[in-house]
């Protein structure tokens, strides 16, 4: 469903082809303050590197592409990460090595929640080419700017594509049921909760986890096995 570059290159290394391409989307909307953004900028790094994670990237059958955004009001959407293709432990730590030096893109700005899908659904047609699509989507607050969800995926490209959500808990009494009930898309997709930003790195974990390994669980959140603490 993606560009072909990444199949003519799996060709010439005669590598397995990519399984997943996973885009992840970080909200730095005016809820969340200096503190909470390191919070959850260190949270996702330190998720990438857990042995859970990097053995299901590793050991998985194919490489697994991962991108990453930051996303607020309507224009303000930035790549703290491009597509890179995780073949390699080295891979895992400099993808995230990038996310953890990256700095604030802005600050101030309202809860553009369908622009930030509209944004993802468009770094998702230029991802190399995998068996998957899947955006993750986290935030603390509900949409306050702008068209919603269901008008993104109406007219943005999110054939084959799974959102999944990451909603951070706290003094906005509607995330919870803003993402289950508007954000979650596709066959599959499932809400992981983090109850503060302290929790982020621990939702992640168990978020990364289920969708690198591809698991469908009736259930909006779970904790695998051994996964993550």
């Amino acid at each position: 469903m993606l560009c072909s570059h990444g199949v003519q290159a799996q060709e010439q290394t005669g590598e397995a082809p990519c399984r997943l391409a996973l885009v992840l989307a970080l909200d730095v909307s005016a809820s969340v303050d200096a503190e909470e953004y390191v919070l959850q900028r260190d949270g996702l790094a330190a998720a990438l590197l857990l042995p859970e994670i990097r053995q299901a990237v590793l050991n998985g059958g194919g490489p697994v592409a991962l991108a990453a955004y930051e996303w607020s009001g309507r224009q303000q959407q930035a790549i703290i990460l491009p597509w890179t293709l995780l073949r390699s432990e080295g891979d895992l730590m400099r993808a995230a090595s990038q996310i953890a030096s990256a700095q604030r893109s802005h600050t101030g700005f309202p809860t553009a929640s369908g622009y930030a899908l509209g944004f993802g659904a468009g770094m998702l047609t230029r991802a190399p080419q995998c068996d998957r699509a899947v955006l993750d989507l986290s935030g603390d607050g509900i949409n306050n700017e702008g068209f919603g969800p269901d008008l993104a995926y109406a007219n943005f490209p999110f054939a084959g594509v799974v959102v999944n959500g990451l909603a951070i808990l706290g003094p906005d009494d509607g995330v919870y049921d803003f993402y289950r009930d508007q954000v979650l898309h596709g066959p599959g997709a499932f809400l992981e909760i983090a109850r503060g930003f302290e929790d982020f790195g621990q939702a992640m974990g168990l978020k990364l986890f289920r969708e690198i390994n591809d698991l469908q669980i009736g259930s909006d959140q779970i904790k695998a096995p051994g996964c993550c603490g």
